[in-house]
């Protein structure tokens, strides 16, 4: 089995990811986004903050994701009624 770094150094730009990850404090957080590139230290992700660069050394686990889910219809909106 690959390591979380293994794996993202062989992932595709523009496979979506979420990547958990050591922060300064020693906690744990989680960057979900689309893999944009990794070199032999770090990594990026494309999130909806804009580009996380991370220390691949920091990396607790990462996977493939499956696609966002389709946006839900507004309420008040029926489908097929004009708005």
């Amino acid at each position: 089995m690959a390591t979380p770094a293994e794996f993202l150094k062989a992932t595709t730009s523009g496979t979506r990811v979420v990547v958990r990850h050591l922060i300064e404090d020693g906690r744990a957080t989680d960057s979900l986004g689309y893999f944009h590139l990794a070199d032999e230290t770090h990594c990026v992700v494309a999130t909806k903050r804009g580009l996380e660069t991370i220390e691949l050394a920091k990396v607790i686990a990462a996977k493939e994701v499956p696609p966002p889910p389709a946006p839900r219809p507004r309420a008040g909106s029926a489908p097929g009624s004009p708005e």
